[in-house]
C-alpha cells in the first residue's frame, strides 16, 4: 500500500499531514505534480505541464489496494476502477456508485462555463476539513 497525492491541487495542510501518518503508519507517500510546482517528498514525480498528464501519471503509478488523494472526480473514477480507494483533501471518501453523478455533474457545469456562465470555486478550508481528512486517511490505512 502506498498513498499517492495528486499534489497539482493538493492544499499544503494535506501534504503535510499525508508525510505524518504515512510516516506513522510506516506507509510510503508519493507525491505526482507538474514542473509548476515545487514539491517536496521522499517519493516525488515531475511530469510536463500537458492536460491531464499528472492524472495519467497517477493512474499508471497505482496499483490495488493504494490511496490516492486527489479533489479531481475524473481521476477518482479512474484509480476506482484499478481497485484503489479514492480521498478527496476534504476527507470524502469517493465510491464507485457515486462516479456517474458526480462525472455528469462535472460535465454540465463545464458546458455552462464554456456557455460563459460562472460557477462557484471551493470553499476556503477549515481545521475541521484538516481533521475530517486525517481520520479518513486513518481509517483508510487501518482496514
Amino acid at each position: 500500500m502506498k498513498i499517492v497525492v495528486d499534489a497539482d491541487a493538493c492544499p499544503r495542510d494535506v501534504l503535510e499531514i499525508c508525510r505524518r501518518v504515512g510516516q506513522e503508519a510506516g506507509v510510503p507517500v508519493w507525491t505526482v505534480a507538474s514542473f509548476h510546482h515545487q514539491i517536496s517528498s521522499d517519493h516525488h514525480l515531475t511530469v510536463g505541464d500537458a492536460p491531464e498528464e499528472t492524472d495519467l501519471a497517477i493512474v499508471n503509478a497505482v496499483r490495488a489496494g493504494d490511496i490516492v488523494v486527489t479533489q479531481d472526480w475524473g481521476l477518482a473514477s479512474l484509480v476506482l476502477g484499478r481497485h484503489c480507494l479514492a480521498l478527496s483533501p476534504n476527507g470524502r471518501v469517493f465510491r464507485a456508485e457515486d462516479m456517474p453523478f458526480l462525472l455528469e455533474e462535472r460535465a454540465l457545469k463545464a458546458r455552462f462555463r464554456r456557455g460563459g456562465g460562472r460557477t462557484k470555486g471551493p470553499r476556503s478550508r477549515t481545521a475541521a476539513d484538516n481533521q475530517r481528512f486525517e481520520a479518513a486517511l486513518r481509517n483508510r490505512i487501518s482496514k
